[in-house]
Protein backbone atom coordinates (compact mmCIF):
# COMPACT_ATOMS: atom_id res chain seq x y z
CA UNK A 1 0.00 0.00 0.00
CA UNK A 2 1.28 3.18 -1.09
CA UNK A 3 0.43 6.71 -0.38
CA UNK A 4 1.70 10.70 -0.89
CA UNK A 5 2.41 13.55 1.17
CA UNK A 6 2.56 17.03 0.15
CA UNK A 7 3.17 20.12 2.09
CA UNK A 8 3.34 23.48 0.42
CA UNK A 9 4.39 27.18 1.55
CA UNK A 10 3.57 29.99 -0.01
CA UNK A 11 4.98 33.64 -0.59
CA UNK A 12 1.95 35.29 0.56
CA UNK A 13 -1.76 35.03 1.31
CA UNK A 14 -3.24 34.07 -2.14
CA UNK A 15 -3.17 30.02 -2.14
CA UNK A 16 -1.91 30.33 -5.72
CA UNK A 17 1.55 31.57 -4.45
CA UNK A 18 2.99 28.39 -3.97
CA UNK A 19 7.23 29.06 -3.33
CA UNK A 20 8.13 25.25 -2.04
CA UNK A 21 6.98 22.09 -2.52
CA UNK A 22 7.76 18.84 -0.75
CA UNK A 23 6.27 15.61 -1.11
CA UNK A 24 6.91 12.28 -0.01
CA UNK A 25 5.68 8.48 -1.07
CA UNK A 26 5.68 5.91 1.82
CA UNK A 27 3.98 2.97 2.61
CA UNK A 28 3.18 1.58 6.42
CA UNK A 29 6.31 0.76 6.71
CA UNK A 30 8.92 2.73 5.21
CA UNK A 31 9.38 6.49 3.41
CA UNK A 32 10.65 5.12 -0.41
CA UNK A 33 11.16 8.75 -1.71
CA UNK A 34 10.98 12.07 -1.55
CA UNK A 35 11.02 15.34 -3.81
CA UNK A 36 11.39 18.74 -3.21
CA UNK A 37 11.33 22.45 -4.87
CA UNK A 38 11.06 25.91 -4.88
CA UNK A 39 9.23 27.28 -6.59
CA UNK A 40 8.75 30.85 -8.62
CA UNK A 41 5.87 32.25 -7.72
CA UNK A 42 5.41 35.30 -10.68
CA UNK A 43 4.19 37.57 -7.59
CA UNK A 44 5.50 39.19 -4.76
CA UNK A 45 6.55 38.21 -0.77
CA UNK A 46 4.94 38.88 2.19
CA UNK A 47 7.45 39.58 5.03
CA UNK A 48 4.74 37.52 7.29
CA UNK A 49 4.97 34.64 5.11
CA UNK A 50 8.75 34.98 4.52
CA UNK A 51 9.41 35.27 8.38
CA UNK A 52 7.42 31.67 8.89
CA UNK A 53 9.54 30.01 6.45
CA UNK A 54 12.52 31.63 5.04
CA UNK A 55 12.13 31.82 1.68
CA UNK A 56 12.39 35.34 0.09
CA UNK A 57 12.10 36.21 -3.76
CA UNK A 58 16.04 36.23 -4.58
CA UNK A 59 15.97 32.36 -3.50
CA UNK A 60 13.15 31.73 -6.20
CA UNK A 61 14.98 33.84 -8.80
CA UNK A 62 16.10 31.07 -10.58
CA UNK A 63 13.44 28.18 -9.70
CA UNK A 64 10.74 26.76 -11.68
CA UNK A 65 7.36 27.86 -12.01
CA UNK A 66 3.97 25.90 -10.72
CA UNK A 67 3.62 25.21 -14.40
CA UNK A 68 7.01 24.20 -14.74
CA UNK A 69 6.71 21.19 -12.64
CA UNK A 70 3.04 20.24 -12.52
CA UNK A 71 3.91 17.04 -14.87
CA UNK A 72 6.15 15.86 -12.26
CA UNK A 73 3.76 16.74 -9.03
CA UNK A 74 0.87 15.50 -11.40
CA UNK A 75 2.92 11.65 -11.86
CA UNK A 76 3.35 11.91 -7.86
CA UNK A 77 -0.70 13.04 -7.15
CA UNK A 78 -2.86 11.85 -9.75
CA UNK A 79 -4.71 8.15 -8.54
CA UNK A 80 -3.36 7.76 -5.43
CA UNK A 81 -4.19 8.41 -1.90
CA UNK A 82 -2.80 11.93 -0.81
CA UNK A 83 -2.12 13.49 2.40
CA UNK A 84 -1.11 16.69 4.12
CA UNK A 85 -1.87 17.78 7.73
CA UNK A 86 -4.68 20.47 7.47
CA UNK A 87 -4.89 19.27 3.91
CA UNK A 88 -7.61 22.05 3.01
CA UNK A 89 -4.99 24.55 3.01
CA UNK A 90 -2.76 22.10 1.06
CA UNK A 91 -5.59 20.84 -1.40
CA UNK A 92 -6.79 25.11 -2.14
CA UNK A 93 -3.04 25.89 -3.07
CA UNK A 94 -3.54 22.92 -6.15
CA UNK A 95 -6.77 23.92 -7.11
CA UNK A 96 -6.46 27.33 -7.35
CA UNK A 97 -2.99 27.46 -8.57
CA UNK A 98 -4.32 25.00 -11.24
CA UNK A 99 -6.83 27.33 -11.85
CA UNK A 100 -4.82 30.63 -11.95
CA UNK A 101 -2.77 28.87 -14.85
CA UNK A 102 -5.84 27.21 -16.59
CA UNK A 103 -4.20 23.79 -15.96
CA UNK A 104 -6.49 20.74 -15.44
CA UNK A 105 -7.02 19.25 -11.95
CA UNK A 106 -6.20 15.38 -10.93
CA UNK A 107 -8.37 13.08 -9.99
CA UNK A 108 -6.75 11.95 -6.50
CA UNK A 109 -8.51 10.95 -3.24
CA UNK A 110 -6.85 12.66 0.05
CA UNK A 111 -6.84 12.75 3.50
CA UNK A 112 -6.00 15.08 6.62
CA UNK A 113 -3.79 14.45 8.76
CA UNK A 114 -4.50 16.51 11.56
CA UNK A 115 -8.48 15.16 11.29
CA UNK A 116 -6.77 11.51 12.09
CA UNK A 117 -4.88 13.20 14.71
CA UNK A 118 -7.48 14.43 16.67
CA UNK A 119 -9.45 11.10 15.87
CA UNK A 120 -6.44 9.06 17.62
CA UNK A 121 -5.28 11.30 20.13
CA UNK A 122 -8.16 13.16 21.19
CA UNK A 123 -6.03 14.17 24.36
CA UNK A 124 -3.37 16.00 22.76
CA UNK A 125 -3.82 19.59 23.92
CA UNK A 126 -3.95 20.60 20.25
CA UNK A 127 -3.30 18.73 16.72
CA UNK A 128 -0.74 20.72 15.28
CA UNK A 129 2.16 19.30 13.32
CA UNK A 130 4.87 20.31 15.81
CA UNK A 131 2.71 19.00 18.62
CA UNK A 132 2.09 15.86 17.06
CA UNK A 133 5.19 15.22 16.19
CA UNK A 134 6.47 16.26 19.83
CA UNK A 135 4.42 13.21 20.88
CA UNK A 136 5.56 10.69 18.82
CA UNK A 137 9.65 12.28 19.28
CA UNK A 138 9.57 13.17 16.00
CA UNK A 139 12.02 16.28 15.27
CA UNK A 140 12.32 18.64 12.24
CA UNK A 141 12.63 21.75 10.78
CA UNK A 142 9.12 23.30 10.96
CA UNK A 143 7.74 24.94 7.88
CA UNK A 144 10.33 23.92 5.48
CA UNK A 145 7.59 21.98 2.95
CA UNK A 146 9.58 18.38 2.71
CA UNK A 147 9.99 18.42 6.42
CA UNK A 148 6.39 18.98 7.00
CA UNK A 149 5.42 16.30 4.37
CA UNK A 150 7.86 14.07 6.19
CA UNK A 151 6.22 14.77 9.39
CA UNK A 152 2.44 14.31 8.18
CA UNK A 153 3.93 10.87 5.91
CA UNK A 154 5.29 9.48 9.66
CA UNK A 155 2.00 10.40 11.48
CA UNK A 156 -0.41 8.47 9.04
CA UNK A 157 2.32 5.59 9.16
CA UNK A 158 1.92 5.85 13.12
CA UNK A 159 -1.75 5.63 12.52
CA UNK A 160 -1.80 2.48 11.01
CA UNK A 161 0.47 1.29 13.30
CA UNK A 162 -2.03 1.64 16.08
CA UNK A 163 -5.11 0.53 14.31
CA UNK A 164 -3.29 -2.65 12.74
CA UNK A 165 -4.31 -1.97 9.64
CA UNK A 166 -2.24 -2.83 6.58
CA UNK A 167 -4.73 -0.88 3.85
CA UNK A 168 -5.51 2.55 3.75
CA UNK A 169 -9.28 1.82 2.98
CA UNK A 170 -9.79 -0.63 6.65
CA UNK A 171 -7.98 2.20 8.56
CA UNK A 172 -10.85 4.61 7.79
CA UNK A 173 -13.49 1.99 8.25
CA UNK A 174 -11.85 1.86 11.32
CA UNK A 175 -11.73 4.94 12.33
CA UNK A 176 -14.79 6.29 10.79
CA UNK A 177 -13.33 8.72 8.40
CA UNK A 178 -13.93 9.23 4.35
CA UNK A 179 -11.79 10.00 1.69
CA UNK A 180 -11.92 13.61 0.28
CA UNK A 181 -11.65 14.07 -3.27
CA UNK A 182 -10.65 16.43 -6.07
CA UNK A 183 -11.91 16.08 -10.03
CA UNK A 184 -12.17 18.18 -12.51
CA UNK A 185 -12.37 21.89 -10.99
CA UNK A 186 -14.54 20.07 -8.22
CA UNK A 187 -13.71 18.33 -5.04
CA UNK A 188 -14.67 17.73 -1.59
CA UNK A 189 -13.18 17.27 1.88
CA UNK A 190 -12.64 14.17 4.58
CA UNK A 191 -15.17 13.39 6.93
CA UNK A 192 -15.48 11.96 9.89
CA UNK A 193 -18.61 9.24 9.60
CA UNK A 194 -21.45 9.37 11.93
CA UNK A 195 -21.94 6.67 14.01
CA UNK A 196 -24.82 4.29 13.73
CA UNK A 197 -27.49 4.80 15.99
CA UNK A 198 -28.61 1.96 17.48
CA UNK A 199 -32.77 0.52 16.39
CA UNK A 200 -34.44 0.71 19.38
CA UNK A 201 -36.97 -2.68 20.11
CA UNK A 202 -40.11 -1.67 22.09
CA UNK A 203 -41.87 -4.66 24.08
Amino acid sequence: MKFVSIDFETANEKRYSPCSVGIVVANEEEILEEYYSLINPITSFSSFNTRIHGITEKDVEDAPTFAEIWPVLNQYLSNHVVLAHNASFDMSVIRQTLDYFQLPYPEMDYLCTANISRKIWPDLYNHKLNTVAAHHSIVFEHHHALEDARVAAKIFMQSLREYGSHSVDAFLDKCQISKGKIYERGYYPPKAKRARRSKRIYF
